[in-house]
């Protein structure tokens, strides 16, 4: 079944985990694979991942995402990645303003907000799998506690071509009112690429280049107003190491002005930042992870987003085996900066029947 085949009024209740009714002979696990990548999809955990391979010329396999414990497949925040829909990171204290109207939402994160979306948790029903693609629909209609006061439905697809990992993801407005909507996903990358079922290296140094041309002034992870400077501690326009400072910063303009395979990246206030957003057939290269070669070949590991994905957030823990690479659609705050007329947040306006649809890559490629 295709997405666009996948694709009512309620202010659904504030309980923190919602739940279907999955058919009965769906699995809690899915794994799709080739000869390069292994995929572990997990439908009761918001279709997060369980676990992301792959396999080096050497014939290792090796966790390129951090892998998901045994014990916490049912926990988003431990797995490989998550998706963040139908908003993605921080609504500040959960207050949700659009249209004149303010709704208090659950707040589901720690510091107060109501944080990486409303899907996280909830059952996502597989509509097509083969060995190398699933879908997986939600339709929060059928869901009980979803922490969102209109009716959506989304789809998510992760396919496998070679080396090439493909998500897509759609949003469809299924309510009978507008409303403010994105999405986002959260891969977290292990610093070194170690064989399958070894322990992270926090020390790991891997190479991040990120080609953006500004950043997001933050307060408590929640952007202040319009696209900036980028922060020093989030540069990575020259490819540099990870590092061990802790980082969790919003990054943005990526693509300005095509010339040839590369565009000039530029800043909020469209100068010339220097850097490069390089381009081919699968889209803008917002990111590019190099691993140096130790028991393995060089691996270079980019990540590259059509237009929707227009922001980008890098989180880097201290004292962690991994660090996150994450393409959102808007920024950290964006709903309520967009109903203060600020521009640039990525938020768009669905009406009724309308979808948003954004796809990104995942592409592996040795020396």
């Amino acid at each position: 079944m295709s997405t666009d085949e996948l694709l009512s009024r309620e202010v659904a209740g504030a309980a923190s985990v919602p739940h279907g009714c999955p058919p009965c002979d769906q699995p809690d696990v899915v794994t799709i694979g080739n000869d390069r990548w292994s995929l572990d999809v997990l439908p009761g955990t918001g279709a997060s991942l369980g676990a992301g391979r792959i396999r080096t010329p050497d014939g290792v396999w090796r966790d390129l995402l951090r892998p998901t414990p045994q014990t916490a497949t049912g926990n988003p925040e431990r797995c490989a990645s998550f998706l963040m829909l139908p908003w993605s990171n921080r609504i500040d204290q959960g207050r949700l303003t659009f249209g004149g109207q303010t709704w208090q939402l659950q707040r589901t994160g720690a510091d107060g907000t109501a944080i990486h979306g409303a899907t996280r948790h909830a059952q996502w029903t597989i509509t097509s799998h083969d060995p190398d693609q699933v879908t997986l629909e939600l339709v929060s209609s059928e869901q009980v506690g979803i922490n969102f006061p209109w009716q959506f439905r989304a789809a998510v697809t992760y396919r496998l071509d070679g080396s090439v990992l493909r998500v897509t993801t759609v949003l469809r407005n299924t309510d009978v009112e507008p409303f403010p909507a994105g999405f986002g996903h959260h891969p977290y990358f292990r610093r070194a690429l170690l064989p399958v079922g070894s322990a992270g290296d926090p020390q790991a140094q891997p190479m991040l280049e990120i080609p953006a041309g500004s950043g997001y002034p933050l307060a408590r992870g929640i952007a202040t107003g319009s696209a900036a400077a980028i922060p020093a501690r989030a540069d990575y326009r020259v490819a540099r190491p990870v590092g061990s400072a802790f980082v969790d910063d919003v990054l943005t303009g990526f693509v300005v002005e095509a010339s040839g395979n590369a565009t000039e990246a530029r800043d909020a206030s469209g100068a010339d930042t220097g850097a490069l957003a390089t381009f081919d057939a699968e889209g803008c290269t917002a990111a590019r992870i190099t691993y140096p070669a130790v028991d393995h070949p060089d691996v270079v590991v980019d990540l590259r987003t059509d237009d929707a994905y227009g922001h980008l957030v890098v989180y880097v823990p201290r004292r962690r085996g991994y660090f996150a690479v994450e393409p959102v659609t808007h920024v950290n705050g964006g709903l309520a900066l967009q109903q203060a007329g600020v521009e640039g947040t990525g938020v768009v306006i669905l009406e009724p029947g309308q979808e948003q649809r954004a796809t990104f890559t995942i592409s592996v490629t040795t020396s």
